[in-house]
């Protein structure tokens, strides 16, 4: 009778820990739903797609296959490759760039300099983000040509000096691969590394016709519009792999070490993790953070994308949006893994271009009824006024946004920045004309 009472108070404690786990199961999806639903309403983004693995369990929420350009989370691929080549002894990490790219130069001081395989790895090449000193590669080029067209180019600092993220560190690590393999970037991150790894829902290039993709968009007057851009081979390794959540779940659980995989991979793992010591490391396509995770982000005009882990907590999660809204993107990642962790969840972030498409729009809304004023004004003085405040704001638009996102205005204006940004210049400029117009005749006239 007292084993019975045992087996019985033990069965009904197993029951309720088992309903309290269930109970805070149903609790954090309903709030990882909420905060998607949050990031959706303030970002006017329409597809999210999400991974949460913790363990061995794994929670797709939004569409399980379609398939997003992940950005720069395309660098750990490309890293991984430069690993697998290095422990094969075919790359060492101290090879130079234009020891296995014959006529490459770097240049520091007008003077020729050495980059290392390891500098690239690490972001310390000297190379900065700055698409005026170091331009991606046009839709023409192959990595190759691309390589050529930035050989001889000033650094902006001296090789292993000093950290500076980059994507031309990466796209050069890709036409390393070439050249040391034999093998073009693609057939290489498909038969040495997406194969061998399980990841077949994973694209080097865009995917071919039936393939499910999430066509990307671009915000604007606080709407979402289909926005597609063409993409070249030359910035492939940098940051324009396609996925979807299900391989990028099967991704987390490769670096968690979660996941069966060849032991080759696992000691290649090992490896880029050991390079991972304190916050703000940065090697081979991953990031240390300050909250004890390791991850990256990834943006491109019209995608967005985040995934972190914690090998300790055995939790990842990943988020890919068809938006580049990629700080809200980094935010609704950090505050599911957060959520996921026990820890407090961290609100929503507005993003660049999501408060550039609100300031826009009230651009536009304005300009517009200064210009159906303007047909009505008949005193020079107020011309004059409403004239040398477009001037002012338009002038300084034109001078102020190239200096903060150091890229050329058309990029910005055409490729990047949300359609009101684009809208909010045509309109300044149409004020500035309509003005001169009207004071114009108004001089005939007194004449």
């Amino acid at each position: 009778m007292k084993r019975i009472k045992i087996i019985t108070l033990l069965l009904m404690i197993s029951i309720l820990i088992a309903d309290k786990a269930y109970a805070y199961a149903d609790e954090v999806k309903e709030h990882v739903s909420d905060q998607i639903e949050e990031f959706k309403t303030k970002t006017k983004c329409r597809a999210v797609s999400v991974a949460v693995v913790d363990g061995d369990k794994t929670e797709v929420y939004g569409d399980a296959e379609g398939l997003y350009q992940i950005g720069s989370m395309t660098k750990a691929f490309t890293g991984l490759a430069v690993q697998k080549l290095i422990a094969e002894g075919t790359l060492s990490k101290d090879d130079t760039v234009s020891k296995l790219l014959p006529g490459f130069t770097a240049v520091y001081g007008h003077e020729a300099c050495d980059i290392t395989i390891d500098q690239l790895l690490k972001q310390t090449s000297g190379y900065t983000n700055s698409e005026k000193l170091f331009p991606s590669a046009s839709d023409d080029m192959t990595l190759m040509d691309w390589a050529d067209s930035i050989s001889g180019k000033e650094l902006n600092y001296r090789p292993g000096e000093r950290y500076s993220y980059s994507n031309v560190n990466y796209n050069l690590l890709g036409a390393v691969i070439e050249k040391a393999s034999g093998l073009s970037y693609r057939e290489y991150m498909e038969t040495n590394i997406l194969i061998p790894l399980g990841l077949t829902n994973t694209y080097v290039q865009m995917p071919g016709d039936g393939a499910s993709i999430i066509r990307g968009s671009r915000p604007g007057y606080r709407h979402a519009f289909r926005y597609e851009i063409k993409v070249a081979e030359g910035q492939i390794p940098a940051g324009y792999f396609y996925s979807n959540i299900n391989d990028m779940a099967r991704w987390i659980g490769i670096w968690l070490g979660s996941t069966d995989i060849p032991k080759e991979f696992k000691d290649l793992i090992s490896a880029v993790k050991s390079e991972l010591i304190k916050p703000g490391d940065y090697y081979s396509g991953w990031e240390s953070f300050e909250s004890g995770t390791t991850g990256h982000s990834g943006g491109t005009p019209n995608y967005s994308s985040r995934i972190v882990f914690s090998e300790e907590k055995k939790i990842g999660v990943c988020v890919l949006t068809n938006m580049n809204v990629a700080a809200s993107t980094d935010s609704l990642c950090n505050g599911i893994y957060a959520v996921c962790s026990g820890a407090d969840t961290v609100p929503i972030a507005g993003d660049v271009w999501t408060v550039f498409d609100l300031i826009f729009s009230a651009v536009t809304i304005l300009w517009v009824l200064l210009i159906i004023s303007i047909l009505f004004v008949k005193r020079r003085g107020t011309l004059l006024v409403a004239g040398i405040l477009s001037v002012t704001v338009l002038i300084s638009i034109c001078i102020v946004m190239p200096l903060v996102f150091k890229a050329e205005l058309k990029d910005i204006a055409f490729v990047w920045a949300p359609y009101s940004f684009t809208g909010g210049l045509i309109i300044l400029t149409a004020a500035v004309f309509t003005i001169a117009i009207k004071l114009w005749k108004l001089r005939k006239n007194e004449n």
